[in-house]
This record gives structure tokens, sequence and C-alpha cells, in this order.
């Protein structure tokens, strides 16, 4: 019987996972296969495999792969050197904030898709266009999510440091910054996760590589097996991304799982 906040083991946890992956692609076969959708519109699983591999053996999808999984990290990366200062300083500081806060949070509301036109004329269509998109769409959002987590650090924390001597920098070097490390860390980790979204809006328009134009190339081809295919790569990248990033932040900050 399932009860409210009852936990469950990391095995049952597994175990609902796979159950659900196995029940959506049982009612995806029983769809497509007994004729319910048209292949048209919805390519069955065997199909989709067996286009997914062409791609991989024939169309040099790979390459497609790396590129997206470069233009996500290098865009990402970019943002996060610049918002995590200015995140900080927000947090720390109040006369920053109150400078700062009103464009930021009117910033973040801008859809990252809509600068496209704007930076296709400013930098072209090559690598630092798509770059100049994941960063668009990833630095208001870090900026703000750290300076609110910067900014609720606990008070005693801060007037205990003071008592004990710490001047203004050691404030941020020895209270603000280690007690919001893990919480920066886990910020990071869930916006690169939009960083995902960003990039396949960037590669469906002026892209000769990533699996965002391969899936608007299968699109003008109906090829609907090519394009499932493409965007389970996405999910599938995002998720190792994701346990990655976050059995690194439970490696480096070991003591907030305790």
């Amino acid at each position: 019987m399932i009860r409210p906040l009852d936990p469950v083991t990391s095995k049952q946890r597994v175990a609902y996972g796979f159950a659900f992956f196995v029940l959506f692609v049982a009612l995806w076969a029983w769809a497509t296969l007994g004729g319910y959708v048209s292949k048209t519109f919805l390519a069955n699983p065997l199909t989709m495999l067996q286009e997914g591999w062409e791609l991989l053996v024939k169309h040099g999808f790979l390459y497609d792969i790396g590129m997206t999984i470069w233009r996500v990290i290098g865009g990402f990366v970019l943002a996060a050197i610049i918002a995590v200062p200015l995140g900080v300083l927000m947090g720390a500081y109040k006369p920053i904030e109150a400078f700062l806060e009103p464009f930021v949070s009117f910033a973040r509301y801008l859809p990252a898709s809509a600068f496209i036109p704007l930076l296709i004329l400013w930098a072209g269509i090559g690598e630092l266009q798509k770059l100049l998109v994941i960063f668009i769409g990833s630095i208001f959002q870090i900026i703000l999510m750290i300076a609110v987590n910067v900014g609720n650090t606990r008070r005693d924390l801060v007037e205990a440091a003071y008592t004990l001597g710490a001047g203004d920098s050691g404030i941020i070097r020895r209270v603000l910054l280690p007690s919001s490390a893990p919480e920066i860390a886990e910020i990071l980790r869930l916006v690169l996760g939009w960083a995902w979204t960003y990039v396949i809006v960037a590669e469906l328009i002026g892209s000769s590589s990533g699996i965002g134009h391969m899936i608007t190339d299968s699109q003008a081809l109906l090829n609907t097996g090519q394009i499932i295919f493409g965007i389970i790569v996405i999910g599938l990248i995002g998720l190792v991304s994701d346990f990655l990033f976050k059995a690194f932040n439970a490696w480096l900050f070991p003591w907030r799982l305790a």
C-alpha cells in the first residue's frame, strides 16, 4: 500500500523508473505496430532503432553528437564563469543586488530563441552564435538563483565571523562561499539541463551539424524514426551528464548527504 511521503529504497526507485520506461515503450509499440497510428506521424520502436543505427554507421551521427555536446559545455561554462561571481556579489552585497536584480529578473524571462536573429546578424551562423544562445539562456538563471542562495546564508554565522575578527573579504571566503557551495553546485547541475533545450533551438536554424540539424533534415524527409532517435539521444546524454554532475557534487561535498 502506498502512503503519502513514505520513502522508497534505492532498488525500488530503480525498479519503478525502469517499469515506467517498459510501460511507455509497450504502449508506443502497441499504438504503432498495431496500426493505430500511421508511421508517417510516428515510427515504431523497431524502425526507430534501425534508423538510428543507420545514422550512426552511415551518416556520421557521432560527429553531430560531439558537436552538440561541445556547444552545450562551451556555452554553459562561459555563462558559469561570469554568473557565479556576479551571483555571489549580489547575494553578499545588498546595494549590488538592488542595482542588478531588476535587470537580471527582467532578462531571465526573455526566451533565448528570440535572440537568434540578432545573434546571426552579430556573430553569423558559426559556432559563436550557438554558444551565445546557450550563454544567454543560462547566465541570468544562474545569477539570480545563486544570489538568492547566498543571500539566505544564516545571519548568525556571519555575525560569529565578525565577532572573531573576520573582514568583509573573509566573510565571503570563509562563510558565504563554504556555506553556499553545495547549493551553487546543485544550481549549476539544474541549469545545465536547461542548456540542452537551448542548444537544439540554436541548431535548428543556420546549422550544418549537430543533433538539431539532423532533426531538421529528418523532418524535411518525414523520417520520424530519425527524429525520435535524435530526441532519445539528447535525453540519454542529458541523463548521463546529470548523473555525473550529481556524483561529482556528492564527492565534492560529502557532508551535504550526511
